[in-house]
C-alpha cells in the first residue's frame, strides 16, 4: 500500500511543482499577443494622427452651401410685379489634397430651372485650387470669385440685411463676379492687412451698349484677348472695423481692337464698422473708361454708392436703413431706399423683410420684398 500512495503523492507534488512552468508558459504566450496588439494599435494611432494633421494625406471633403428664396410685390411703370423666386440654390464642395493643397468649388442654380427657354441658369461660380506657400500666404488658381466690394465674395443671404442685393454692387462691380486666372492672398504680418493680388480673364462688354454688368463672361469659352489684373488691400486690426479699397485695370473692355471702347479701371472702397448692436456700412465704386465711343454714348464714367445703418434690437432681429446712388451714363442719377428688418431664429438661418423705393432713373419700382435664406 505504501508505494501506490507514495506514488500518488509524487505524482501530486510533481504537477503542483510544473504547474508555475506551465503557467509561465501561457503569460508569455499571452503577452507576445499582447505587444502584437499593441504594436498594431499604435501603427493605426499613428496613420489616423496623420490623415488628421495632414502629412500628405489628409483627403478630407467637405460639403456646404446657402440658398434663398424671395417675394417681390413691387409697382412699376410696366405694370405690377409680384413674383415668387428660389433665386439661389448653391452647394460648396472642398476638398483637402493635404494639409497645404486644397480644392474649393460652388455650382450654382439660379431661378429654379434652367434649359432652352426657362429663365435660370446652371453657374460654376468657383472652382479652384489653393497652394499654402507659408503660413500667411497662399497662391490660387482657377476659377475664382474677384475680390473687390462687400458681398461679391461674402454674399450669403444670413450674412447681409435687406432681401436683394444692393444696387450698386450688382451694376456697377459688378457682383457676383468671378473670373478664371491665377493669384497670391495673404497677411501681412502682425499689421491687420492683407492683400489680394489676381491675374486673370476680364469683361467682354458690347462696344455698343459698354453695360458693365453684361460683360461677364463667366469663364464659358471666355474671349481673352486682353487680361485684367485686379489688387486689394484690407485693414482689420481694430476689432469691429473692416477698410478695404480694390484696383483693377483692362486693356481692353471688349477684348476687341480699334472699336472705340479701350482700357477701364476700376475703383471701389468701403468699410464696415460694428459696435454691439451697431452697424455701419458704405462703399464707393467707379469705372473710368477709355475711348472715343465710351465717351459719345456719355458711359465712360460709371460710378455708385451706398451708405447703410443696422441695429441689432436683440442678437436675433436686426433693423437697417440704406441709401444706394448710382449712374451706368452721365445723364443718369438712380437712387434707391430700402429699410427693413432680419430675424435669425439660427445664426445660419434668415427670415427678411423690406420696403424699396426707386426713382424713374432707377426703374421707379416701388413695393416691398419677402425673403427666407440658409447657409450650412
Amino acid at each position: 500500500m505504501t508505494k501506490p500512495v507514495f506514488s500518488a503523492a509524487f505524482a501530486v507534488l510533481l504537477g503542483a511543482a510544473a504547474a508555475p512552468v506551465f503557467a509561465e508558459d501561457a503569460v508569455e504566450t499571452r503577452i507576445d499577443a499582447l505587444e502584437k496588439e499593441m504594436g498594431a494599435l499604435r501603427e493605426q494611432l499613428a496613420a489616423t494622427a496623420d490623415a488628421i494633421s495632414g502629412a500628405g494625406q489628409a483627403n478630407l471633403t467637405t460639403l456646404g452651401g446657402y440658398g434663398e428664396l424671395h417675394y417681390n410685390n413691387l409697382r412699376t411703370p410696366s405694370g405690377d410685379k409680384k413674383e415668387l423666386d428660389f433665386h439661389r440654390f448653391v452647394l460648396f464642395i472642398g476638398h483637402e489634397f493635404s494639409d497645404s493643397i486644397r480644392l474649393q468649388t460652388e455650382l450654382e442654380l439660379e431661378h429654379a430651372l434652367s434649359g432652352e427657354g426657362q429663365p435660370g441658369e446652371v453657374e460654376l461660380e468657383q472652382a479652384y485650387v489653393e497652394f499654402d506657400l507659408s503660413e500667411n500666404h497662399v497662391a490660387r488658381t482657377g476659377i475664382f470669385l474677384i475680390p473687390v466690394g462687400m458681398i461679391n465674395e461674402t454674399h450669403e443671404p444670413p450674412a447681409f440685411f435687406g432681401v436683394e442685393r444692393n444696387p450698386v454692387e450688382k451694376y456697377i462691380l459688378p457682383a457676383t463676379w468671378w473670373e478664371g486666372g491665377v493669384g497670391l492672398s495673404g497677411r501681412l504680418g502682425m499689421s491687420g492687412l492683407s492683400y489680394d493680388a489676381y491675374l486673370h480673364s476680364g469683361l467682354a462688354v458690347d462696344p455698343a451698349t459698354v453695360t458693365i454688368r453684361g460683360g461677364r463672361q463667366k469663364v464659358a469659352k471666355a474671349k481673352a484677348n486682353h487680361l485684367a489684373a485686379t489688387g486689394r488691400l484690407k485693414y482689420t486690426a481694430i476689432p469691429g472695423l473692416e477698410l478695404a479699397t480694390s484696383l483693377q485695370y483692362q486693356e481692353d473692355l471688349t477684348q476687341v481692337e480699334d472699336d472705340g471702347v479701350d482700357g477701364a479701371t476700376l475703383f471701389s472702397a468701403h468699410v464696415i464698422w460694428q459696435r454691439g448692436g451697431l452697424g455701419l456700412r458704405g462703399l464707393y465704386a467707379a469705372w473710368n473708361i477709355e475711348g472715343e465711343v465710351a465717351s459719345a454714348l456719355a458711359k465712360d464714367q460709371q460710378a455708385g454708392y451706398f451708405f447703410e445703418a443696422s441695429y441689432l434690437v436683440v442678437p436675433s432681429i436686426g433693423v437697417f436703413a440704406r441709401h444706394s446712388a448710382w449712374s451706368v451714363a452721365d445723364d443718369t442719377d438712380a437712387t434707391q431706399q430700402n429699410i427693413g428688418v432680419n430675424w435669425w431664429p439660427h445664426e445660419d438661418v434668415v427670415f427678411k423683410f423690406d420696403v424699396q423705393q426707386q426713382n424713374d432713373d432707377a426703374g421707379d419700382a416701388d413695393g416691398f420684398n419677402l425673403g427666407v435664406g440658409y447657409q450650412f
